[in-house]
């Protein structure tokens, strides 16, 4: 069925008024209509009633249809409008349309077909006007929305920002506890050594079994807590760019053995088999034979912690361009291979329970990884459950000063942003450093 048109129709001639319905009728159009003679009565017709179009006529007794359609839009009042003008009106039309009106017609031209037509379009156009003003209105929306989350985003930045340095103030701030209360750790630690190596000495009298095995756990203790200091102490120092290698010709093979030879004991305590490999045409070297045994140290000590039966190794051999492989390798528990990505992160250990079974701090790897950088080296790690790991180091046979710093700087930016992530996790490092200090590590001399 079709639907049924409500047309309001504003005119103070009653002829033009019923040429209107007429033609209307004829064209078929199924309407109720609705009249004014004067702008009032229109009016009160548009608040009372929703028109689906008005016709309306531009000379009226009262005002013209111009200041008519103003009033009808400053009322907020939506419908489409038709004018119905006089002969040579069409300037006037013009005007009304840039008023408002949605289309015109010179009265003289008022028929059935042509009636229809311009109702149609007016209502069509009229549609299409509201679907713009819609999407227009949702665009507003949507711009609105987008300034409103652009403005959150902005603020979101800002406190990302200010939280960032927050964060590296606290990382300085933890560097810096860290490396003095190291510091000022090692001194108490070296004084408890040596007094506990001055009391097993002979010439300081006789103690007995009882007595010996207690100041030997001192002592051993004593150590332990020395090498976790100094190792906390070079962490430190690495991260803000305070630690520099102090390189000279060295016998390589030999500080290899040397290394070994001092890690022995821990190996033959766990009853497993020791091997070095070093096949070197020319053994020397130029870097710091300190901070290479300390690689090597660090690399054998977990070679050690986490075989339990088998064998532990290191073989040394000659590659192209003039560098050297120094491979640290065991038969223990292995590393999986999803964890493979985490070993070098600082302070990050592969089992977190406060009740694991292999203890540290967590910086050995970290550290070697950024001394062996700093050597102008890299490390890569082979490893499965069960089966073993293999540390490989490759390092140039002489580091230069220039390739030093530039490597320093890179490693310590690495550090830098690792140490952040670890901020970020932890949400308070200095109370992290102050609850963790039973964990420190080694230094070897005020380097």
């Amino acid at each position: 069925m079709e639907e049924t048109l409500k047309i309001l129709v504003v005119d103070d001639d009653e002829v033009d008024r019923m040429g209107v319905r007429r033609a209307l009728k004829a064209a078929g159009v199924n309407v109720e209509l609705f009249e004014a003679e004067d702008c009032n009565g229109a009016i009160a017709a548009l608040r009372n009633t929703s028109f689906d179009c008005v016709f309306l006529d531009y000379r009226l007794p009262d005002q013209d249809g111009l200041t008519l359609i103003n009033e009808i839009r400053s009322h907020g009042v939506k419908v489409p409008l038709v004018v119905l003008t006089g002969q040579g009106d069409e300037q006037i039309a013009v005007e009304l349309m840039k008023a408002g009106a949605t289309d015109y017609l010179s009265k003289s031209r008022v028929s059935p077909e042509t009636l229809a037509q311009v109702l149609r379009n007016a209502m069509r156009v009229y549609k299409a006007e509201m679907q713009v003003a819609l999407a227009n209105q949702r665009l507003r929306e949507s711009n609105e929305l987008l300034t409103r989350k652009n403005q959150e985003l902005e603020a979101q930045q800002q406190q990302i920002e200010l939280q960032n340095l927050k964060l590296k103030e606290a990382s300085q701030l933890k560097s810096q506890f860290l490396a003095t209360i190291s510091h000022e750790l090692r001194t108490p630690m070296n004084a408890i050594i040596g007094f506990s190596q001055l009391l097993l000495r002979p010439k300081c009298g006789d103690l007995t079994t009882q007595q010996r095995d207690m100041v030997e756990r001192i002592l051993n203790n004593s150590k332990h807590l020395l090498m976790l200091l100094n190792e906390v102490l070079d962490f430190s120092k690495l991260e803000v760019g305070r630690l520099n290698l102090k390189p000279e010709i060295f016998d390589l093979s030999q500080v290899v053995k040397t290394t070994v030879a001092e890690t022995t004991s821990l190996a033959e305590a766990k009853k497993l088999s020791v091997h070095v490999q070093a096949e070197l045409q020319n053994r020397m070297v130029f870097n710091d034979p300190l901070r290479l045994r300390q690689i090597l140290m660090n690399l054998l000590s977990n070679a050690i912690k986490f075989t339990e039966s088998g064998s532990i190794g290191v073989d040394v051999k000659e590659l192209a361009d003039n560098r050297i492989e120094i491979a640290v390798w065991d038969t223990g528990i292995g590393i999986a291979s999803s964890d493979l990505q985490y070993i070098f992160e600082a302070f990050r250990q592969l089992d977190q329970s406060i009740t694991r079974k292999y203890p540290g701090t967590g910086l050995g790897l970290p550290i070697v990884d950024a001394l062996v950088q700093m050597m102008g080296g890299k490390i890569s790690v082979e490893s499965e459950l069960g089966q073993g790991s293999v540390f490989r180091i490759e390092l140039p046979r002489h580091i230069s000063s220039k390739q030093q710093n530039q490597d320093r700087m890179s490693k310590l930016t690495h550090l830098s942003s690792t140490s952040k992530k670890h901020l970020a996790k932890q949400q308070d490092n200095l109370r992290f450093a102050q609850e963790g200090m039973q964990g420190l590590p080694r230094e070897r001399g005020d380097r």
